[in-house]
């Protein structure tokens, strides 16, 4: 497949990583239409009984669980999952010249990132930064209003996620920008929105020209 040109938000979990992606697709950028991938959500998806793309296996679906049950990442010989998942969401959408990608919760590491290089093209990376107390509080109060059925939000969990973002997410801030990519870091608060995370990234300075 051709490579299709992306963004990539990158964040803490409750920071609002899907709201943001779903403001993308709401209302695409000067012009263009934007779909979001949000990985986690594909991911529960694939591990509803009949819902698995073609091509995975029941051992794929078992460790797919084992993805949201205990927060463990996509490592290089697991790749093939994320690959059939995002080539599956891509058809899906019926992607044509010219539409935008919103990635959200992949690449999360370096090697997922070089490893995705001959399916997306992430040319806007959108860092959000918020710090761990405000991550509980806005998990807690719900700011993003999208953690209503969520089962991941346990406070061990979510302690480990924030060291997964420390330890091997945050290296690809300095990954795409070796590659020459528009970097556009976001501070998050309780109150922060969508709306006003949308808004702070469309004037930034090299917002999506692509």
């Amino acid at each position: 497949m051709t490579p299709v040109k992306s963004i990539l938000i990158i964040g803490p979990t409750g920071a609002g990583k899907t709201p943001l992606g779903d403001i993308f697709a709401e209302r695409g950028i000067n012009g263009r239409r934007c779909f979001h991938f949000d990985f986690g959500n594909e991911l529960r998806k694939a591990a509803t009984p009949g819902s698995l793309p073609d091509g995975l296996t029941g051992d794929d679906r078992s460790f797919i669980e084992g993805v949201l049950n205990r927060g463990l990442l996509l490592e290089n010989e697991h790749f093939h999952i994320a690959e059939k998942i995002i080539g599956h969401f891509i058809a899906r959408c019926g992607f044509s010249e010219g539409d935008i990608l919103v990635l959200n919760g992949l690449p999360r590491h370096t090697g997922q990132a070089e490893d995705m290089a001959g399916m997306a093209i992430v040319e806007n990376l959108i860092v959000l930064e918020c710090t761990a107390e405000d991550v509980f509080r806005r998990i807690r109060e719900n700011s993003g209003g999208d953690r209503t059925g969520r089962t991941d939000d346990g406070i061990q969990l979510i302690k480990e996620k924030l060291v997964i973002l420390k330890e091997r997410t945050s290296p690809l801030i300095d990954y795409y920008m070796a590659n020459g990519c528009n970097i556009s870091r976001i501070k998050v608060t309780v109150s922060s929105t969508a709306e006003e995370i949308y808004s702070r990234f469309i004037s930034s300075p090299g917002a999506f020209q692509g």
